[in-house]
Formats: structure tokens, C-alpha cells, sequence
């Protein structure tokens, strides 16, 4: 397969901004698009830091964007905000779906380098009836105070109408008179059938095995053609993980290993290409084939290279594997994937590094496909 790739949008840290993050595409009714993102505006660029989302827009499929910092929503009341996701219904109405952190404890509210046991964190929803100019209050998802994490641009909506939310639901530890951040996650399912105004909790979750430290992370969501569903989780087992539902979401299969998807402790992306049917596919890829050296495992925690991949056959085999980033200084992930033309591929993705976080810098690329891709 041929493929060309052009950087066209840089969103590196600097002053007063140390870090530009996770985003989510979508088209609006003028024909432009947006890419909304998480803008970090204190002084720390961990994930608990002050953050609002911002948002950027093109004129011209993607190729080119504006370059103001526009602010979308503050983080207002909350710590922070961050991890976006963006839908549209049926009925035209946009979904905006964010991460919301707040501070358990008072005397620690509004300080740098708290622990993420003394966070709550929330999905939070928002809905615009006017292509995105103004928005709703927000509305919490889950009602439950505690720590539930969604990546950016995870929402999706199935043929039946179904919203469904994957979330990594990290329980708190507490030891002796202290609440300690839970790292294992375990893998809940939210749905709504009534489009994002009341949600449920699914009976089926996902349970890591004990000897998984970090369990099983930052999940996402696929509908395959014959009706299925497919989740894939991040892992510290050197793959991702992946499970089935064949009931809407509501029961799903025992986790089990992904060897086509051999990674670090990072997520992948995938979603359906709306104009071939393929399923694509974008993750740290560190089959050794490769030949990748990292140069700054401290700053990028093994995320290289990153990859794209797809598949004609609904997850059997992928095939075109191609590098995004190789940069053995940088790190790259949380990726979001756009589709704005039959020959043309948008990827969002995390892309910090030379002696920053991985975290730190974000970037939008485009692929233009020029040979059709083996089926």
C-alpha cells in the first residue's frame, strides 16, 4: 500500500501551556471540522493539573488548521478536565463526553503534585443544538463517586441506536487512615438507550487476572459486522487484551491476550473506515521487526514506534502495517482517528519528547492512501 503522511497541525508545550493532549474529532454542517483537545494552562502537565478543553478547526478537509487557542469549556469548578469524545445523533444533536478530576479533600484543593488517590474522577457529558456553538450544563455519567477513566474519543454509537462507554474503573485502597490510588482496572460498561439523557451500568465487566499489577486499562470499543461487539484494553502483559459481546455490550467474554497487537502499557485506537468498511487500527507496535531504538525510555515509556494497521476481515488479520513516529526521542499515543474522505486518514495523537514527557506535545497528521488496501 501506498500512503503519504503530512504533519498538519503542532501543538507543542511552552509557558504557561506545559502540555497539549488528547483530542477528538468531528464535521460540522458548514462543512468544517473540529478537533477538540485538552489544553494544560498551569504550570504541571500531570494528569491531575489545571486543564481545560480547546478546540482548533479546519476549512479545508484537514489540511490546514486555525491557530488560535480557542477555549471550548474551562475547567471551571473542577481540578481539571480532559479526555474528550465527540458524537453526533441522529437528530443532529453533538455529544461532548470529557473526563471531570476533582479534589477529595479541601485543605489539598488547588495544589500542584496531589496523589490520585485524593481525585475523583468522572465522566462528565455536554450536548450542543447548534453545531457547537454554545453548550449544556454538564451532566455526570456515572453518579457514583470514584476513579473511572475514558481515553479520548471512546464513545460510540451502535447500528441499533445504543450509546455505549467503556471505562477502566479503578477502585480506591485504603490503608490505615489514607485512600491510595487503585492501579489495577477493571473494565465496566455504560449505556444509554434514550441518546446520553439516562445511563446504566451493564451487568457484564471485565476482571483482570491477579497476577496483571496494572490490570486491564483505558478500554475501547468496536462494532464488527455480524452484530458483535469487540473490546480491547491496555495491559502490562506486552499485548493488549481483548473480549466479546454478543448482547449490545450488556455480557462480554473473558479478557484474553491480542498477540496481533503486541505493546507497552499504552492504548490503542481502532475504528471502522465508513468508506471501505475496514477496520483501522493505531498503537505502539513493538513487534521487534522494527528495529526501534529508544533513546529516552525515561520520557517515553517504551510508546514507539507508532503504527497503523488494517483489516478487510473484521480483526482476523491485519495487513499494511506503517510507521507514524519513529523518533527514538519521542513517545506517541492516545491517538483518534477522523475519516474525512474514501482516500484519506486523520490521526490525533500524543507525540512529546527530547527530554519531555511523551505526554506533553500533540500533533495531527494526514494520510492520503494512494493504492487500495489488500483485503
Amino acid at each position: 500500500m501506498e500512503m503519504t503522511q503530512q504533519t498538519v497541525l503542532k501543538l507543542f508545550a511552552g509557558p504557561g501551556n506545559p502540555r497539549n493532549s488528547e483530542g477528538a474529532f468531528l464535521a460540522l454542517d458548514d462543512q468544517r471540522l473540529m478537533y477538540v483537545y485538552t489544553r494544560y494552562c498551569g504550570t504541571s502537565w500531570h494528569d491531575a493539573e489545571a486543564a481545560d478543553l480547546a478546540v482548533r478547526y479546519s476549512n479545508d478537509g484537514g489540511f490546514t488548521w486555525s491557530n488560535r487557542n480557542d477555549i471550548l469549556i474551562t475547567h471551571g469548578v473542577h481540578a481539571n478536565v480532559m479526555s474528550v469524545s465527540l458524537l453526533r445523533l441522529p437528530s443532529n444533536r453533538i455529544l461532548l463526553l470529557y473526563l471531570a478530576k476533582d479534589c477529595l479533600r479541601e485543605e489539598a484543593q488547588g495544589k500542584v503534585g496531589i496523589p490520585e488517590g485524593d481525585f475523583c474522577c468522572i465522566p462528565q457529558l455536554r450536548y450542543s443544538d447548534d453545531d457547537g456553538k454554545s453548550w449544556s450544563p454538564e451532566q455526570p455519567v456515572i453518579v457514583i463517586p470514584g476513579y473511572y477513566v475514558v481515553n479520548n474519543d471512546r464513545l460510540v454509537r451502535l447500528r441499533n441506536g445504543r450509546l455505549l462507554l467503556p471505562v477502566a474503573h479503578h477502585r480506591y485502597r485504603q490503608q490505615q487512615n489514607t485512600r491510595e490510588f487503585g492501579i489495577q482496572g477493571v473494565v465496566d460498561f455504560y449505556y444509554s438507550d434514550d441518546d446520553g439523557a439516562t445511563w446504566s451500568q451493564a451487568p457484564g465487566s471485565l476482571f483482570p487476572a491477579p497476577d496483571n499489577r496494572n490490570g486491564l486499562q483505558e478500554p475501547g470499543v468496536v462494532e464488527l459486522v455480524d452484530g458483535r461487539l469487540m473490546a480491547f484494553c491496555r495491559t502490562d502483559r506486552g499485548c493488549q487484551y481483548k473480549a466479546f459481546s454478543a448482547d449490545g455490550g450488556e455480557n462480554w467474554s473473558k479478557a484474553v491476550p491480542a498477540p496481533e497487537f503486541p505493546s507497552p502499557l499504552s492504548p490503542l485506537s481502532m475504528k471502522r473506515d465508513p468508506f471501505s468498511n475496514r477496520l483501522v487500527a493505531v498503537w505502539n507496535d513493538i513487534d521487534p521487526r522494527w528495529k526501534i531504538r529508544n533513546e529516552e525510555p525515561e520520557h517515553n515509556w517504551g510508546r514507539l514506534p507508532l503504527v497503523i494497521a488494517f483489516s478487510g476481515d473484521d480483526g482476523s488479520s491485519w495487513t499494511n502495517h506503517t510507521i507514524l513516529g519513529a523518533d527514538p526521542r519521542r513517545g506517541y499515543c492516545y491517538s483518534a482517528l477522523f475519516f474525512p474522505a474514501a482516500d484519506r486518514i486523520l490521526v490525533g495523537y500524543n507525540c512529546g519528547g527530547h527530554g519531555k514527557s511523551c505526554l506533553q506535545d500533540h500533533c495531527i497528521k494526514s494520510l492520503t492512501i494512494k493504492k487500495k488496501v489488500e483485503r
